[in-house]
């Protein structure tokens, strides 16, 4: 049986055995990214072929209604892009996932490791989110600035056939925030330390996905745990969380900083 609230120094597939049918609502998780970085002056060993074993074992520990963010980009390799997180969604699907919406986190500035010799910069990265049957949980963020704040609402919807009709809410009045679209704009995380993870991504990015997907009380896993970010934002959010992390030195940064937000969370009372 598996612990919560603990980041385990193993492979995931090894871990993830230990894990319950249907025991997880969300999992927030980046992979290897077609081995586009190393990790602590080494390459995980990575493939199709095991990305495949472990949508598959996400799918088992994943409860009904519960959702999987999966957070990708592609390598370029002989001037083409790899592809590869298109065929994994496919396979999330092939899983028996619902491709629930195709997300993206848009940077402000070009980040990627590649040439800029024959093409545009890439400033962005997938997040799937695949759901097991309907999401039970949706918390939207409503921070879009709405420039109509105040005056009621109008316009139409285009039908099937091509006609028209009033949108429902018609004669209410805008809110002063509207719900957020799928396209995120967030900068990546910045540190110089040689110590850090190099492919951390921003705490808002794992707080917003976690807060949007779960309830508190929730469990969240991360199975390529990293330097610990899902975990550290499910603890502050009051989520259980559960992380395989295969590299002790990023292990144990992500302990580290799990010590560190449990001081802060002991602060906050």
């Amino acid at each position: 049986m598996i612990e919560l609230n603990r980041i385990y120094n193993e492979d995931c597939l090894e871990g993830m055995k230990r894990i319950p049918d249907g025991f997880v609502d969300l999992t927030v998780t980046s992979p290897p990214y077609d081995n586009l970085r190393t990790y602590n002056g080494n390459i995980e060993q990575w493939s199709f072929e095991k990305f495949q074993t472990i949508a598959r074992e996400l799918y088992r520990v994943t409860s009904d209604g519960g959702v999987v963010v999966w957070i990708v980009a592609d390598a370029t390799i002989k001037g083409s892009e790899t592809g590869s997180s298109f065929r994994q969604a496919l396979w999330f699907k092939d899983c028996g996932f619902n491709l629930h919406d195709t997300m993206i986190w848009a940077k402000p500035c070009f980040t990627a490791v590649g040439t800029l010799k024959t093409r545009y910069a890439s400033t962005f990265e997938y997040m799937f989110v695949f759901s097991k049957g309907c999401p039970k949980t949706f918390n939207p963020i409503k921070d879009r600035k709405n420039k109509h704040a105040g005056k009621k609402k109008h316009g139409t919807i285009r039908q099937k056939d091509g006609s028209v009709k009033p949108v429902s809410s018609i004669g209410n009045l805008y809110e002063e925030y509207g719900q957020r679209f799928n396209v995120w704009n967030m900068a990546p995380e910045q540190s110089q330390s040689k110590r850090c993870h190099p492919a951390q991504f921003p705490e808002t990015l794992a707080h917003d996905h976690i807060i949007s997907w779960s309830n508190p009380g929730d469990t969240v896993l991360d199975p390529f745990m990293g330097s610990g970010t899902t975990a550290k934002m499910a603890l502050l959010n009051n989520r259980n969380f559960i992380g395989f992390e295969i590299d002790k030195h990023y292990c144990d940064i992500a302990n580290e900083r799990i010590q560190k937000a449990l001081a802060e969370k002991e602060a906050w009372r």
